[in-house]
């Protein structure tokens, strides 16, 4: 059994063939999905999603490249959202100094905003963190002093010390399938030594599908992919690493209820 932690089940490219795209990940193992946020304003849509779907849950929360405009989002608006029983997360939430979208300080603005909700929900935080490694890792100590919440580094491709920053304030960290790409030997290598008990997979779909399906369109089922892949770095078998992050994905998203 497999879990895909991250996925976007509402973007346009599923919107034809949704009910395949799950069903086809169910037949290939996949026995949950969390389908993720990225606009407050648009969460009904979310929401309709995974409802529609028993393996289907979703997070609420505001994507970094969208934080300028859901700065009325409030905490408390956050926590209201998250009491319905199909919303497992906060999130995404973070900073993008990649493409830089929004401006620096309405990001952070809107990652401590979702921050105060995961601390006060229990849910977990899904956090984007992209060329941002020093700011990140400054915000999460500051926020953690104030009281610890539970959160992942979701589709890590950032460098060493923000995954020891992460793993030590008790944060889990989420692979996808860049962990594939040929020239990814220095993300295998900090995948290696992230704690077992720490380690997720996600695809991130539509967005990065692994090999063999690179430059394909992304879905679900294509996790399994990755979690060969990550079998493989940290030298377990297939069916470990599959037991061994369902395991942290039940644990870190507590309210999902298990198969």
């Amino acid at each position: 059994m497999l879990v895909d932690s991250h996925c976007h089940l509402d973007f346009p490219d599923f919107a034809d063939e949704r009910d395949a795209i799950v069903a086809r990940a169910i037949a290939g193992g996949v026995s949950r999905m969390v389908t993720i946020s990225t606009r407050v304003r648009r969460f009904a849509e979310i929401l309709a999603i995974a409802e529609a779907y028993p393996e289907v849950y979703c997070s609420v929360g505001t994507h970094p490249h969208n934080a300028a405009e859901e700065l009325d989002v409030t905490t408390d608006e956050l926590v209201n959202l998250a009491q319905h029983p199909k919303v497992v997360a906060i999130g995404e939430a973070g900073l993008d100094y990649f493409y830089d979208r929004a401006p620096r300080e309405a990001q952070a603005q809107g990652l401590r905003t979702h921050i105060a909700a995961a601390r006060i929900t229990g849910l977990p935080l899904v956090i984007h963190a992209r060329d941002a490694d020093a700011d990140m890792a400054a915000i999460l100590e500051d926020e953690t002093g104030k009281g610890a919440f539970p959160f992942i580094l979701h589709c890590f491709s950032s460098g060493r010390s923000l995954a020891e920053v992460g793993v030590s304030l008790g944060g889990y960290v989420s692979f996808s399938g860049i962990l594939t790409f040929r020239r990814s030997d220095e993300l295998r290598d900090i995948a290696r030594d992230v704690p077992l008990d720490r380690l997720l997979v996600e695809t991130d779909a539509p967005f990065l599908a692994p090999q063999p399906f690179r430059g394909k369109r992304n879905e679900p089922a294509y996790v399994k992919e990755t979690a060969k892949v990550l079998a493989d770095t940290v030298g377990v078998s297939e069916g470990e690493i599959a037991e061994i992050t369902t395991a942290n994905f039940f644990r870190l998203f507590a309210k999902m209820p298990r198969p």
